[in-house]
This record gives structure tokens, C-alpha cells and sequence, in this order.
């Protein structure tokens, strides 16, 4: 499938697109480099690091696999869940093209990380194909993983000439053969300190105290663990206290407490009912909903009752 970035010259305008020029030789250690056109980039339907159009070369990961690629889907499947508790959505759009725009306007550099997400895509300018500087509001969060590469030495130096507020890097428990060897496991969140420049952070500002030691267990751990579940809560009541939303702002699980909530009156309905040696629940359900009588006047009227005869009566069911 062909990119949907376009790399034609954009429309004359009154300000400059994108951030100060970048440096013009960042490394990418674990990528191969080959030469990719300008045409070709825009049919190409391959994952890259970085296309820079000027010498028309592209840098590409040498050596991928599931390990790669596990934290970039974990932290989708992550964001669901304290949107979900948040009451809000939150926005992941993948290794989308992130377009840097030179002050010629026509010379184009590309980053693409393994995931970006906003916090509030409802109020943001979000790309349909690649994000372009200057046109669209930068994620509040980019991830890189380095499984066998080592985006500080080039890449990061790139997000941070570009502005990118706060970009994880994560390295996974599990190792690669091909991964250097000082590289440790774990995950680094770099916070912008100033213009081109980063700060190593314990925690995230964009996810207000999820610590980068809590999303590194996320990341990695087979099956997701109660201490991750209390993270995810705590981020999710933490944003859902600021924006005023909460659970029940999710329609799904505000359906789900409802129904609990029905649920939990039933049983108590039908302890009170076999205490009375009464009729069993369900007919009295079936009646009361051809009445259309709410569940809760008829809690209360079973409560009140003596017996079948003045249950009825309490609620004026026809014989």
C-alpha cells in the first residue's frame, strides 16, 4: 500500500512550517542504509527510521522481531484502558511519518517512531497520513524502542531539534544478539528542557505519574499485573480528576456498573422473597416488567409486603 505523506512542495504561507534545521548527520547504529528517491518514498510500504530527501537515503531497523515490536502494541492496549477509566479517548497512531519541512520548503526530512499518542485528540490537530510540522499539534507522547538500535545516538538529538515534548525510549527485557552491549534494559522518558535539548525524567508528565519503572514492567510483563492495574487506575483517576470525567463517562463501562448494579438488586430481591417462602423471583420480574414498574419500586415494595397477596396489591398486578 502507497504512503499517504505527501512530499510535494506545500502551499506558500504567511509562517514557516516546523521547527530550526536539524543536524544534517544524525547515526543510526542497527539500521542499514540504502537509496530511496523521492518517488519510490512515496510507494514505499516499508517501516523506516529516517528518509532524509536531500541525499535521498534511507535508514531502516537491520534486525527486527516480536520483541520490537511488543511495546509499541502494549502501550495502544495500555492507552485503552486508562481512557477507558479516564472517561476520554486517547489517541495512538502508530509509526506515522513525522514530516520536517526545511526554510526552502521543498527539502524534507522524515522521522517514524513505533508509536505516537495524544492525550486529547479531541482538541488536537491529528494527521490523517504523515504529521507535518507546523500543520499538526506534536503527540504528547513518542515511543522508541531499542531492541537492537540506539536512538540517542542521532534520533533523539532529531525529536528534540524538532520539539517533541516527551519521548520514551524503551529497551526490553529481552535481549538480542545484535543489541550492544552497554545497552541495559529498561525505560528512559525524555522530558524537553529547552530548545533541542532533553532531560531524563523518573516520570511521565503527559500520563501524570505513571514512572518510567511502572511502564517498563507494563511493557514487558506476559500477562498484565495487579500493581499495573493500580498504575493505570491512578493515571486514569489523575487525569479524570483534572478534566472532571471519570468511568462513567465511558458508555461501556457505565453499561457494565448499571448492570452490576441490577444484578446485586435481584439477589437481594430473591433472598427476601424465598425468606417469605414467596413466589420465585422471576414471574414477579416478568410482571413487574409488563408494568413497566422500575426495578427499585420493586425492591421497595417487597420489602414492605406481607405476603404474595399484598405484593400484588402494593403493586397492582392484575390476577
Amino acid at each position: 500500500m502507497a504512503r499517504t505523506t505527501d512530499l510535494s512542495p506545500p502551499p506558500p504561507a504567511a509562517e514557516e512550517q516546523g521547527p530550526a534545521e536539524a543536524p544534517h548527520s544524525p547515526a543510526f547504529p542497527g539500521c542499514r542504509s540504502f537509496h530511496l528517491t523521492r518517488d519510490a518514498y512515496e510507494a514505499y510500504d516499508g517501516r523506516i527510521e529516517y528518509w532524509d530527501a536531500a541525499t535521498e537515503t534511507a535508514w531502516a531497523v537491520a534486525d527486527t522481531s516480536g520483541a520490537h515490536e511488543r511495546p509499541s502494541r502494549s502501550l495502544a492496549a495500555l492507552c485503552e484502558v486508562v481512557a477507558s477509566l479516564r472517561g476520554g479517548a486517547i489517541a495512538c497512531r502508530g509509526s506515522l511519518d513525522l514530516v520536517w519541512n526545511a526554510g526552502d520548503r521543498a527539502r524534507r526530512r522524515i522521522l517514524q517512531a513505533d508509536e505516537v499518542v495524544w492525550i486529547y485528540p479531541g482538541r488536537s490537530r491529528i494527521p490523517d497520513g504523515g504529521l507535518r510540522l507546523g500543520e499538526h499539534d506534536r503527540p504528547d507522547v513518542v515511543l522508541e524502542v531499542d531492541h537492537t538500535t540506539d536512538v540517542r545516538r542521532g534520533k533523539l538529538d532529531l525529536y528534540a531539534a524538532w520539539g517533541f515534548p516527551e519521548v520514551w525510549v524503551e529497551v526490553p527485557d529481552v535481549r538480542s544478539p545484535s543489541r550492544a552491549a552497554g545497552r541495559q534494559a529498561g525505560l528512559t522518558i525524555h522530558r524537553l528542557a529547552g530548545p533541542g535539548r532533553y532531560r531524563a525524567a523518573r516520570a511521565s508528565v503527559a500520563f501524570p505519574g505513571w514512572a518510567a519503572a511502572e511502564i517498563h514492567r507494563a511493557f514487558n510483563e506476559p500477562v498484565r499485573s495487579p500493581a499495573t492495574d493500580r498504575a493505570l487506575e491512578r493515571v486514569a483517576r489523575t487525569l479524570g480528576a483534572r478534566d472532571g470525567t471519570g468511568p462513567d463517562d465511558t458508555r461501556w463501562l457505565r453499561r457494565a456498573r448499571e448492570a452490576a448494579h441490577e444484578a446485586g438488586r435481584r439477589e437481594v430481591l430473591r433472598a427476601i422473597l424465598a425468606g417469605r417462602g414467596m413466589p420465585d423471583l422471576e414471574p414477579v420480574l416478568a410482571e413487574a416488567a409488563a408494568a413497566e414498574l422500575p426495578l427499585d419500586t420493586l425492591l421497595a415494595a417487597v420489602q414492605q409486603c406481607r405476603d404474595a397477596a399484598d405484593l400484588r396489591a402494593r403493586l397492582r398486578f392484575e390476577r
